[in-house]
Parts: structure tokens; C-alpha cells; sequence
């Protein structure tokens, strides 16, 4: 379950890396560029004397565009950087779904861990407990997919030297933002700090899975695993009895080789 853990945590981090990466070309500013980036009756030095005023009063290193006619003609530098922020939202996706299909049960599910209870239950099914900031955080994955569709195409409306769209880039950039900030920080607080492993649970999974018997292949051979796994499932009994009646593998050795540190 850690290693599984860690897989999470890579992604939020990778999601980090990705946005803080997009960030250099959000800085340039076409500022100064006025008709079609010519600069045209702006007088000298404004750009930068301009820029260097937004960057005292925002506390950001904004630089000046080096081209500003491509500085008002494109939008790429928002697409690269909302498609960061897509990346994120899709590993929150995965993370999210990954919690609340772990968490169902307790008896019909997975249930290989439990979730905090924030609210008092179904409105419908006494004493259940809805994965809602899970729902949440997949409703706001959608939605950034959504705008990140918008942001894209809104992009590629630049025609000749300006393009005009950059309100609804803006305005679904910033939402997906917003979203996100919010989105993750609950999700983190009212459900992820709050996870528990149940050990009885994943250990009944890890031992009655048939699909265990991968492990083996190195040790009985691709035909002995498919008949140990058959037997397994046809008499309804563990890999690690199916093996010894067979004859592949005594239950200590079977022991031995199906421990976590064995299988990395």
C-alpha cells in the first residue's frame, strides 16, 4: 500500500513540476506592443519601465515579450501552461477514483481502507458513507478538461497579429486555477489525511487473488501457474494450497516467495 501511496505523491509532485515549468513563458508580457506589435506611437522605453512597475507592485519577475507580434497574435504560452494544470487534474482524477473504489464496502467493495465520514450518512441507505470530496474532485477534473478544450481552441483564433480571445482564455485559465487550489487543499484536509488501511482486508485480497500467481511464473513456469491458478478457482481454495496439492511448491516455500520485499 505505500508503494501505491508513493505513486500518488510522484504525481502531485510531477503536477507541481509541470505548472512551475509553464511559468517563464506566462512572465513575458506583449505589454507596449500596441497596433499589431509594431509599438506604434509608445513611447521609448515604456514596455520596460512599465513591466518593471507591475513586477514591484505584483512582487513577479514579468519580463517584456521579445517578439510582440507574436506576443499578441498567440496564446501558447496559457495553452502550455493550462495543460499543466489538465495534467494535474487527470492524476487528481486517477487519485480520486483510486480512493473511492479502495474505500468501498465494507462488505461488498474492496474495502481495503476506510475514509473520514463527513457527513451523516446517505440520504437514503442508513449508515453509508459517501466518498463526496472524492465526487468533488472528479467533478473538478472534468470541468479543467473541459476549459482546457476551451483555452485550445480559443487560442487558435489568432488571426494575422492579434487575436481577440483572450477573455474566455482567461476567464476558463483562471477557473481552473481556482478550482483546482480549492479543490485539492479539501480534498487533502477532509478525505487524504484522514485514510486508514485495513490490514485484514488487503491481506485477504493479497491471498485469495488469483491473479498472484504471476509471482510464480519464475519458479513453476507460465503451465503450471495457469493450472495452479484453474485449480485454484475451480475448488474455490487459495494459490498457495492449489500449489502444494499440485505438487509445484511446498506452503513454505510459497511463503517465501509471495512476500512484498520478493515481488518488487
Amino acid at each position: 500500500f505505500s508503494q501505491e501511496i508513493s505513486g500518488w505523491r510522484e504525481m502531485t509532485e510531477k503536477g507541481k513540476s509541470m505548472i512551475e515549468a509553464s511559468l517563464p513563458g506566462l512572465r513575458e508580457l506583449a505589454l507596449g506592443g500596441t497596433a499589431v506589435g509594431t509599438g506604434l506611437n509608445t513611447p521609448r522605453g515604456f514596455s520596460e519601465e512599465a513591466i518593471k512597475i507591475l513586477s514591484e507592485l505584483t512582487d513577479k519577475p514579468f519580463i517584456p515579450e521579445k517578439n510582440k507580434f507574436h506576443g499578441l497574435a498567440s496564446r501558447d504560452a496559457l495553452v502550455f501552461a493550462h495543460g499543466a494544470l489538465k495534467a494535474l487534474a487527470a492524476n487528481m482524477m486517477k487519485m480520486a477514483n483510486d480512493i473511492r473504489w479502495l474505500a468501498s464496502g465494507p462488505r461488498c467493495g474492496l474495502g481495503e481502507i476506510t475514509i473520514p465520514e463527513n457527513e451523516p450518512g446517505s440520504s437514503i441507505m442508513p449508515g453509508k458513507v459517501n466518498p463526496t470530496q472524492c465526487e468533488a474532485m472528479t467533478m473538478i477534473a472534468v470541468q479543467v478538461m473541459g476549459n482546457d478544450t476551451a483555452v485550445g481552441l480559443a487560442a487558435s483564433q489568432g488571426n494575422f497579429e492579434l487575436n481577440v480571445f483572450m477573455p474566455v482564455c482567461i476567464y476558463n485559465f483562471l477557473q481552473s486555477v481556482n478550482l483546482l487550489a480549492d479543490g485539492t487543499d479539501s480534498f487533502c484536509k477532509n478525505c487524504v489525511s484522514g485514510i486508514k488501511a485495513n490490514r485484514e482486508r488487503m491481506d485477504w485480497n493479497l491471498h485469495n487473488s488469483l491473479m498472484l500467481v504471476t509471482a510464480l511464473n519464475p519458479y513453476l513456469g507460465y503451465d503450471n501457474g495457469a493450472k495452479t491458478a484453474k485449480k485454484a478457482y475451480r475448488e474455490n481454495m487459495s494459490l498457495r494450497d492449489a500449489c502444494a496439492e499440485l505438487g509445484f511448491m511446498s506452503r513454505e516455500q510459497f511463503d517465501q516467495v509471495i512476500r512484498p520485499e520478493a515481488m518488487i
